[in-house]
């Protein structure tokens, strides 16, 4: 998926359509991510799809929970999504940011190459 070090680094276009694409699939996870917890709070809790979203998003995004769960489906499926969430943060956050890193250290090893061949 990415160049090798011994290539030469991406055009600024072909980054761009890279980034985006890493993007495009972070969003898509976030936003399965949400529809998993929308459908949970839905199905256990009762809850209007409105108030399941909002729970959802606010577990999802690290705040934790609007309404207080009343069934032990509902607190066991809040419990398991968020161990969920926490994970799901990191792996977004990896996905958007890995052609960053890997630019910046496809970069810095064509620099130590070319300083290395002076």
């Amino acid at each position: 998926m990415f160049e090798q070090k011994y290539k030469p680094l991406l055009s600024r276009a072909a980054f761009a359509r890279r980034l985006l694409l890493s993007t495009a699939a972070g969003l898509g996870m976030v936003a399965l991510s949400l529809g998993i917890g929308m459908w949970g709070y839905h199905h256990f809790e009762r809850m209007s799809w409105l108030d399941a979203f909002v729970n959802a998003a606010m577990i999802l995004s690290g705040m934790g929970p609007l309404s207080p769960l009343m069934t032990e489906g509902g607190k066991l499926f809040a419990g398991f999504y968020a161990i969920y969430s926490g994970l799901a943060v990191i792996m977004v956050a990896g996905v958007i940011f890995a052609p960053v890193i890997h630019r910046a250290l496809h970069r810095f090893h064509l620099d130590a190459e070319n300083s290395k061949r002076r």
